[in-house]
């Protein structure tokens, strides 16, 4: 996909100078007072203005959405904004909204989420194996799995050619 923005000359060749690569306020992570992170994926009009009325700002109180020299001072101001206050004081004020913000978790925060257990993405001995496929189910290596390549690079060597393989 970047690519192809990329050859259309919708992506710039230079990092955080793009839509989804940072430069955008409206795509990223922000730090907040707790030294925590917010994830802000607010694309649409819809969401930018969810988004903005949690952070108690209004459209009108800033540059259009997608002003590309005005992002750089937008991020500045969202970033000065997200700093005032915790990452959890974040995600409950933007819970159930339509503003795209969501808390960046611990590696330790993460099977705990609500959102994770509901889809039950950690089992017992770690993630899940996704995606889950109905018709070939995954499943995880477990605690302490080790890949054995010799092992696997046989296997696939005697399935080659096969349909069932």
């Amino acid at each position: 996909m970047i690519l192809s923005l990329f050859r259309a000359g919708q992506w710039r060749d230079r990092r955080r100078d793009n839509l989804l690569d940072g430069a955008a306020p409206f795509y990223g992570v922000y730090r907040c007072a707790c030294g925590g992170h917010v994830a802000v994926g607010a694309i649409e009009a819809k969401f930018w203005a969810a988004l903005l009325a949690g952070l108690g700002l209004a459209v009108h109180d800033l540059p259009p959405q997608m002003s590309r020299p005005h992002w750089p001072e937008m991020r500045a101001r969202l970033g000065a904004i997200f700093a005032r206050e915790s990452r959890d004081f974040w995600a409950e004020r933007f819970a159930g909204t339509d503003a795209c913000v969501t808390p960046v978790l611990s590696i330790g925060e993460a099977p705990g989420h609500p959102h994770m257990a509901a889809r039950g993405v950690f089992g017992a001995d770690g993630p899940a194996a996704a995606p889950r496929l109905s018709a070939t189910p995954g499943a995880a290596g477990g605690k302490g799995a080790r890949l054995e390549p010799d092992r696997v690079l046989a296997r696939w060597r005697a399935g080659a050619g096969r349909a069932d393989g």
